[in-house]
């Protein structure tokens, strides 16, 4: 028997190591690149947002989603899960034009600012960038493209309410895609003159199908300046989905429809406004067409909007949107393995949680389970809540600021607390007594005045129990009132009507080299970088 020498054998094991090592996944000998980023912005979409979703997903008895799951399960399946601190520079908190500044440039951004650094700095955002690496860009909101999100994108202003300004400036950063509301920042003051002849010539352009007027203080025609950029101009979901190339797409006067709307209104054929979901879907077919790549931004910004009003039924409605949003978004990638996907939000709002009370809790009943025999009953100590509220809370008509412009335009002598009362009954499944309507109407005076503040200017506000502070939209109190009274049979409670602190979470899912770095804590300024660094 031949013998093989000690040297030979270490010789043999090494080669076949290294033979072996040579055999790899040809994914890891050569990684996917990302050639795009799509970076979606749940405004005010904390983790109890999220939950709310799931929570309706898994256990609401007659849910609208089939499956009983959600976008953010399939984001999951092949994704990371990290989480994001939010709060703007030198503070605790954030508004929503520091944070999506800050997830714009990568760099901390001062309360209110839009596009500049904590001193004041323009700071190039990720759209200059992509632009300069020759990819295609995209701005898509379902609030107004002049609004602090979309704005931070492609804009450089000292404060968050220079939308004029801001519109502007989109205009030279020039964006291929810009999907929103907000028409009225880019029309010429004359156009607010019917018998003028721009009111005509704008009638004859925009349709009829939205209601104009201008908010401009010049005479500046900013449809006009981007037709001659070479943007096409679209007003309707139709035209819209006959756009082919750069595209100004302005759908409502100021605010889109919101979530409620949009459910009632999706299957009409007559709708002339899109949804979020085919804005989104519009815009990746005329991104798709560069072959050196895109990004977007896509925003669900009526989310927050719910928060600010502690309206928990359109809240939901606003997540069922954005869950629609996503999923449009996740069936145009899944085939693809050079798009980076992040899904995160630019902060909480409202500190909104589901909570177990000591109101109507449950009689005894008897359970078949061995440990309930001999006549044992099951009696929890409190009301933890029923499945069948997701339901009731989907059923909701009309938001709360909808309920309240209704009862605001009736006659002085019908904006009674029984008429308020009937109103909201009427719109929702959880009933107010005329009682709680009159609380609701009553005021007193403003504790937090301050003459010529633009919020705080009232005299007499609606009258709130507790935390007025927090309570900062003064005259939309009433609203923040109404959860307060619908509380209990909603088993929801809500902590404030402004923004917290609570860390956000951070869904990727795209190239598995370019996860990593997302899965784990990180600030909103690092998810800026990250996602700027993820283009190049």
């Amino acid at each position: 028997m031949r013998i093989i020498p000690r040297f030979s054998v270490y010789f043999l094991i090494c080669f076949f190591l290294v033979a072996c090592s040579s055999v790899t996944n040809p994914e890891e000998q050569n990684p996917p690149q990302v050639k795009n980023v799509i970076l979606i912005i749940g405004d005010g979409m904390g983790p109890q947002q999220v939950g709310l979703l799931l929570s309706y997903a898994r256990q609401a008895p007659h849910s609208v989603l089939p499956t009983r799951t959600t976008a953010f399960d399939r984001l999951l399946e092949h994704g990371r899960l990290g989480l994001s601190l939010t709060h703007a520079a030198n503070a605790l908190v954030t508004d929503s034009a520091a944070s999506a500044s800050q997830l714009a440039t990568g760099y901390p951004a001062g309360a209110e600012m839009i596009g500049l650094d904590e001193f004041g700095n323009a700071r190039e955002n990720i759209v200059e960038t992509a632009q300069r690496l020759g990819k295609m860009t995209g701005l898509v909101s379902d609030t107004r493209i002049t609004h602090a999100t979309p704005a931070a994108f492609a804009a450089h202003q000292s404060h968050r309410s220079l939308e004029n300004e801001i519109a502007e400036d989109l205009l030279h950063t020039g964006p291929d895609v810009l999907f929103s509301g907000g028409l009225n920042n880019w029309l010429p003051q004359q156009a607010n003159d019917k018998k003028s002849a721009i009111y005509r010539q704008l009638s004859s352009l925009i349709g009829s199908g939205i209601g104009f007027s201008s908010q401009r203080k010049d005479d500046k025609n900013l449809l006009e300046l981007a037709q001659k950029q070479g943007y096409t101009l679209a007003f309707t979901k139709r035209q819209m989905q006959q756009a082919q190339d750069k595209t100004l797409g302005l759908f409502a006067a100021s605010a889109m429809q919101n979530g409620i709307v949009e459910t009632q209104s999706k299957n009409n054929p007559e709708r002339t406004e899109p949804t979020l979901a085919e804005m989104a879907a519009s815009a990746l077919d005329i991104l798709s067409k560069n072959n050196r790549g895109f990004f977007l931004m896509i925003e669900g910004g009526q989310i927050d909007w719910a928060g600010h009003k502690n309206d928990t039924g359109l809240l939901l409605h606003e997540m069922l949107r954005f869950n629609a949003m996503l999923e449009q978004v996740l069936d145009w990638a899944k085939k693809r393995d050079d798009t980076l996907i992040i899904v995160t939000a630019d902060h909480e709002t409202g500190g909104f949680g589901f909570s177990y009370s000591a109101h109507d809790i449950p009689a005894p009943r008897a359970l078949p389970g061995a440990f309930f025999a001999d006549k044992v009953l099951f009696k929890p100590s409190f009301n933890f809540g029923n499945p069948e509220t997701l339901d009731k809370l989907y059923a909701q008509k009309m938001s709360y600021t909808d309920i309240f412009t209704h009862f605001d335009a009736l006659p002085k002598n019908q904006q009674t607390p029984s008429r308020l009362a009937e109103w909201v009954n009427q719109n929702t499944a959880f009933a107010i007594s005329e009682t709680q309507a009159e609380k609701i109407l009553a005021t007193e005076s403003n504790p937090l005045y301050r003459k010529g503040h633009p919020l705080f200017g009232a005299k007499r506000i609606p009258k709130m129990a507790v935390n007025s502070s927090f309570f900062v939209y003064q005259s939309d109190n009433r609203e923040n009132l109404l959860a307060q009274a619908v509380a209990t049979s909603q088993q929801a409670v809500w902590s404030t009507g402004t923004h917290t602190s609570t860390p956000v979470y951070l869904f990727v899912q795209g190239p598995k080299p370019s996860l990593k770095a997302f899965s784990k804590i990180l600030h909103h300024t690092d998810v800026g970088r990250l996602a700027i660094e993820a283009l190049q």
